[in-house]
């Protein structure tokens, strides 16, 4: 079988910003283990070989969904939801209008009416009254962590408790939503600061093709055509200023897990399947 591995990235026909968390430099001088976790843009367009590939060369086992209800309902089944090896996980990380919570049940119904004005929901920009200073991004990653921080940390749970094999965490592009959740759990595996922000930034290298590809897509067209290239692209400035903050209040990412009620046992399976 070729592989789909060039570095960390994974280069696949239906993803443009899908690369595995192994392979990162820890504190004490180890490295994070590779074929663990993944994090990538929409699964929506993977092809029938992505999913044979991902199944067999990577053993995939758990998909982490990020994105909103009405995301996951605009955009429909994805090839992965036909495998039954494969479980889905929903963990939204925007504030959500409506009252569905289970979203893989409630896509069965059928028909499903979307509550008006959940098209307006999709990709908000939310922004707490105390962090109206920090840069727009910067306000974005902070509100999931404020307005969604069960989920957040619920997502994190999740990969400690998946069977054996690869988990990918995703959202719509990759960098955001998945951004923050990536950051935290590379924290617990003990991953320093500045390579947490390298990760974070390599998004920049696909950008364009993943602005494209997002384009394609009636769910995310608006939202990719009214800002240019350089709005949409991650800057490592954005994720740095994060982990600065989460230091002078939490102490650092971990503190902020401990504040949130991720404990010492779940920081400990988390970073075992990052690092053993």
């Amino acid at each position: 079988m070729t592989s789909t591995r060039t570095g960390r990235w994974v280069r696949l026909d239906g993803t443009t910003n899908m690369r595995d968390l192994g392979g990162l430099p820890t504190a004490d001088g180890a490295r994070t283990v590779p074929g663990r976790i993944l994090r990538s843009d929409n699964l929506q367009t993977l092809s029938p070989n992505d999913v044979r590939r991902l199944v067999g060369e990577f053993g995939l086992r758990e998909v982490i969904d990020l994105r909103t209800t009405a995301e996951v309902l605009l955009e429909g089944r994805g090839p992965l939801r036909e495998v039954p090896e494969v479980t889905h996980r929903h963990f939204s990380l925007l504030p959500e209008r409506g009252h569905h919570t289970d979203v893989f049940a409630v896509e069965e119904d059928d028909p499903l009416d979307l509550p008006s004005g959940w098209v307006e929901s999709l990709l908000p920009r939310q922004t707490a009254a105390h962090d109206e200073g920090e840069p727009p991004a910067v306000r974005s990653y902070l509100s999931y962590l404020a307005d969604r921080g069960d989920h957040v940390v619920g997502a994190l749970r999740a990969l400690t408790v998946a069977e054996p094999g690869a988990s990918v965490v995703h959202c719509a592009a990759g960098k955001d939503r998945t951004g923050v959740v990536v950051a935290l759990a590379l924290a617990v595996a003990e991953v320093p600061h500045q390579e947490i922000v390298a990760d974070y930034a390599m998004t920049a290298e696909v950008i364009e093709a993943l602005v494209a590809k997002l384009a394609a897509s009636p769910t995310y067209a608006e939202d990719m055509e009214r800002r240019d290239i350089a709005s949409h692209t991650p800057r490592a400035a954005t994720m740095d200023r994060v982990l600065t903050l989460l230091d002078e209040r939490f102490g650092g990412p971990v503190g902020w897990l401990e504040t949130h009620g991720f404990g010492a046992d779940e920081r400990a399976a988390l970073r075992s399947r990052l690092r053993d």
